[in-house]
């Protein structure tokens, strides 16, 4: 295994001298630069250990609770089911080092497969649950996973199907012992229901193969597990193409999920409702690990969102704290409109993943009674926050910014020349500290264009305010945000390059009310072919997540090129709302 570039801490002499002054907060001498506090102190444990310590304080008290099944666990409850699933993954033979894809909605099992992973060193790989065969096959190969963990079936996707589609082997093989063409590495596939197929699993079936023997086994690997082991990948859309693994460590996501959490104060008091993917970092590290960091307890008000159960959650739950996109608070607000909803226990939250618009921001605070709610910013290779808002901050700057640094982290804005900009003055975004990933999966190239002496380039445009305030104000790479959904054009443009009547494809984004852009190609066909925009349309379906798919697609003669032959996406972008408002 080869995904690190260890050099990436490495500071150079000028830094140091121009840093050195710089305290924590606000920038000095003029530059766009910020450091956050140094207090609380970095904690340098494991998973495990954070769960140890949690249940040790209060394990009798409700952990999660699952709204829509009914399902209710205390920390004591938790604990015990972690271990026993560790135990069943031991007991199918899967080691520390070993991968295992999650792919399924938010569930129980989804929360248990992250700390049994965790329990024994396993690194957990998220999935997302919009993946689609192509999609869904490449990551696996890229990490080499030896099991998946899968709902059998969610909305419009079957993941059992699309795995017997990759691994028709499975049809004819024992659980465990599957040799797949396609799917090299995968030998075992488990599925959470009961009604599981030839040659897989079920949930249940692991959770009881742990024997005495592998219950002695646990507290033996607990000085084997290292807090800067990997422990979790997640797949970032690529700029080239393929999606890219970023690989974070115990180290990097329990941390973040402290201080995300400590600045909504969360206590063991709180109940904190997720109803934000748990693929994705905002469910799994600021959601679940932030909680359990604090002892909060989880409410999960369905496998997906829907504003009328959230609501419901957060009435009939007590809760006082949710977090969500815009479009999320957005849709409650909708339905608030229509029915009155008990709201007196909520105090604070996260909105995060998209510009807030003020008026929202308003709305959230009087109607939702949420006044202390914050804003975040950050990706999922800095694990994922580095910016946000405190709670006392003023409205305004709550919406116009993503807030102040967080502790332990430098923030800088740097020109095309890597040079650090004046205050006030727009660049790109660099962060450098603890929650920087290890890398990207076996990618030291891309590991180290994206990491330069230790500083993440973010590829987005920024600005720092002279009191540390930090907006962002565009992009660097051209990617489009989609409902909190980050979408790289490259990576469809690759995909639509497969379609044996396209010539040429490009795809960018364009202002959408609902969704904050909408997704827009334009594709060019082979000469003497004949393409219309539903057969793009229709060749996308069921192979990339349905939120790549383009919503508008346009057949045109020729791409607007400059001179020196690259695309000239404003171009379109301008042409394509001008098409729109006429017809």
């Amino acid at each position: 295994m080869s995904i690190l570039n260890e050099s990436l801490s490495i500071k150079t002499a000028a830094s140091d001298r121009h840093f050195s002054k710089i305290q924590s907060g606000s920038p000095q001498d003029g530059i766009s630069y910020v450091k956050g506090d140094t207090g609380p102190e970095l904690r340098y444990l494991t998973i495990p250990k954070l769960l140890q310590e949690t249940v040790a304080r209060f394990g009798p008290r409700e952990a999660m609770v699952f709204a829509d099944t009914g399902q209710r666990y205390s920390y004591y409850d938790f604990d015990r089911e972690v271990d026993e699933l560790a135990s069943g993954f031991l007991a199918m033979g899967l080691e520390k080092g070993d991968r295992v894809g999650i792919w399924s909605p938010n569930r129980y099992e989804w929360i248990l497969t992250q700390f049994a992973t965790a329990r024994i060193g396993i690194v957990l790989v998220n999935i997302n649950p919009a993946y689609r065969l192509s999609e869904v096959e490449y990551a696996l190969n890229k990490v080499g996973c030896k099991a998946i963990v899968l709902a059998r079936r969610f909305k419009s996707s079957d993941y059992l199907e699309m795995i017997s589609r990759l691994a028709p082997e499975l049809e004819n093989c024992e659980p465990g012992r599957l040799n797949s063409e396609k799917l090299p590495f995968l030998k075992s596939v488990i599925v959470m229901e009961e009604d599981a197929s030839s040659g897989t699993y079920t949930f249940s079936q692991v959770k009881n193969l742990g024997g005495p023997a592998q219950q002695l086994r646990l507290p033996a690997i607990d000085p084997l597990l290292d807090p800067d082991d990997p422990i979790n990948i997640q797949f970032t859309s690529g700029t080239t193409g393929a999606p890219k693994g970023a690989t974070l460590s115990h180290y990097n996501i329990i941390n973040n999920a402290r201080f995300v959490t400590d600045r909504i104060h969360l206590s063991e008091a709180d109940r904190l409702c997720i109803p934000v993917p748990l693929y994705h970092c905002f469910g799994m590290v600021m959601g679940v690990l932030g909680a359990i960091s604090k002892g909060a307890s989880m409410i999960f008000p369905g496998e997906a969102f829907d504003p009328l159960l959230t609501l419901k959650s957060l009435s009939c739950e007590h809760c006082t704290a949710v977090y969500g996109v815009p479009t999320m608070f957005v849709a409650m607000l909708q339905e608030i409109e229509n029915q009155s909803f008990d709201l007196g226990s909520l105090r604070t939250g996260i909105m995060a993943g998209a510009p807030c618009p003020i008026d929202i921001m308003e709305r959230v605070t009087k109607k939702m009674n949420m006044k202390d709610v914050t804003i975040c910013y950050g990706m999922t290779e800095t694990s994922p926050v580095s910016f946000q808002s405190f709670v006392d901050d003023p409205l305004d700057k709550r919406c116009s910014t993503v807030g102040r640094v967080h502790p332990h982290l430098e923030a800088k804005i740097v020109d095309e020349d890597g040079r650090t900009v004046a205050i006030g003055e727009q660049g790109e975004l660099c962060t450098r500290g603890y929650s920087v990933m290890k890398g990207y999966w076996e990618d030291q190239e891309r590991s180290a264009e994206s990491i330069i002496n230790g500083w993440m380039h973010t590829g987005d445009l920024a600005i720092l305010d002279e009191d540390g305030f930090c907006s962002i104000v565009g992009r660097v790479k051209d990617m489009i945000i989609r409902g909190g959904e980050n979408i790289y054009p490259r990576e469809i443009e690759e995909y639509l390059f497969r379609h044996p009547q396209v010539s040429e494809a490009q795809v960018f984004g364009i202002p959408d009310e609902k969704f904050g852009e909408e997704v827009c190609a334009w594709v060019v066909a082979k000469p003497g072919e004949m393409l219309e925009p539903e057969m793009i349309r229709q060749f996308c379906l069921d192979q990339i997540a349905h939120y790549k798919i383009p919503k508008y697609i346009r057949i045109v003669e020729e791409i607007p090129m400059t001179i020196t032959g690259k695309p000239q996406k404003f171009v379109m972008r301008d042409q394509m709302q001008a098409y729109l408002e006429k017809s």
